[in-house]
This record gives C-alpha cells, sequence and structure tokens, in this order.
C-alpha cells in the first residue's frame, strides 16, 4: 500500500505564490504517476496537474503558466510551485499517488487528506 502525505498549503495574497509538498511512503515503488487535485466549496473535485514517473506532466488550461508539478524520485516526494495565485485557486487541495498492475503491484489510487489554500484579493 501507498500513504502520501500533504503540506505547504496556507493563506496568500492574489498575486503571490505557494509551494505545496506531497510525500508518499510504503510501496512507492508501485506509483506509475502522481498529481493534485483541488475543490472548492460547492464544487467538485478537479484535476490540476499530473506528473508520470517519467517525467510527463500534464495541467489544467485554468493553470497553464502559473503552476508547475515537479517529482523527487528519490525522495518520493511531488511538489506544485503555485505563482500569480487567483482568488479562483481557492481550494482544498488534495495529493494522488496512482499505480497500475504489474507483475509486483496491483493498481490503486493512494489519496492525501488535503491541504487547504485560500487567496485573498
Amino acid at each position: 500500500q501507498v500513504q502520501v502525505v500533504e503540506s505547504g498549503g496556507g493563506q496568500v495574497q492574489a498575486g503571490g505564490s505557494l509551494r505545496l509538498s506531497c510525500s508518499a511512503s510504503g510501496d512507492t515503488m508501485c506509483i506509475s504517476a502522481m498529481g493534485w487535485y483541488r475543490q472548492a466549496p460547492g464544487k467538485e473535485r478537479e484535476l490540476v496537474a499530473a506528473i508520470t514517473s517519467g517525467g510527463f506532466t500534464h495541467y489544467a488550461d485554468s493553470v497553464k503558466g502559473r503552476f508547475t508539478i515537479s517529482l523527487d524520485n528519490a525522495k518520493n516526494t511531488q511538489h506544485l510551485e503555485m505563482n500569480t495565485l487567483k482568488s479562483e485557486d481557492t481550494a482544498t487541495y488534495y495529493c494522488k499517488a496512482r499505480g497500475e498492475n504489474s507483475p509486483n503491484c496491483k493498481a490503486f489510487d493512494a489519496w492525501g487528506q488535503g491541504t487547504l489554500v485560500t487567496v485573498s484579493s
């Protein structure tokens, strides 16, 4: 099994920056991709950014050019650099680790508890 824990949320003024981190533990060799999702009050959870173990990245259109996702395979940690934050970025941000079926691993989705990001205008 894999467990993930987020850190780095907080409050920031519009235009500011924050860095979120997510540390994975357990059967980390089974992780094929990690990502960040967010959920604002009254809205559905949405994908913000994702990165594969090979370094391929994907971003939601709303954050392209402002957010950067990175992966430190040696430390089993991913980061989300968030710049030029807007009030609409306010949400609880969740880390997710995904694993696929392989000879030594079973498919899984592991979610963190979430970290709150509040952007004030």
